[in-house]
């Protein structure tokens, strides 16, 4: 799962990319999205490592071996951390867990799309592929 840039507004990340939360976690999301001029503030070494930035947008996918609590303790932390929004996928109950800040978490049974707007415009994940 790997997100593309939004209009030109953003770049996605792939798991292999690694953040530093402004609590000093270090976290590595199945998938991520930086708004570039948050992005163009790091330093060419900043980004080359874990980059010291809470992405604006994370996508967690819950394995079959991962247990639901503390990925969405983890989903708070990158709210609470400064992302906008995030998507927490629980293949096995075929669920879908929104993640914004100021809001209750919003919970879809088995949504056949997830849009991003307003953080991604335009943006919508087609979970039949997940599923």
């Amino acid at each position: 799962l790997a997100l593309g840039c939004s209009h030109g507004t953003g770049i996605g990340f792939d798991s292999s990319t690694g953040f530093i939360l402004r609590n000093g976690a270090e976290r590595s999301p199945d998938a991520a999205w930086v708004k570039l001029e948050k992005w163009n503030r790091l330093t060419p070494q900043q980004q080359e490592k874990f980059a010291p930035i809470c992405p604006d947008f994370v996508v967690e996918l819950r394995s079959l071996s991962d247990k639901l609590k503390p990925l969405k303790t983890k989903m708070q932390e990158y709210i609470e951390n400064g992302a906008l929004l995030g998507l927490l996928i629980d293949r096995k109950k075929r669920r879908v867990y929104i993640y914004s800040p100021g809001v209750s978490v919003e919970c879809l049974d088995n949504p056949a799309t997830v849009s991003g707007d307003p953080v991604l415009p335009g943006f919508v994940l087609d979970l039949s592929k997940i599923w």
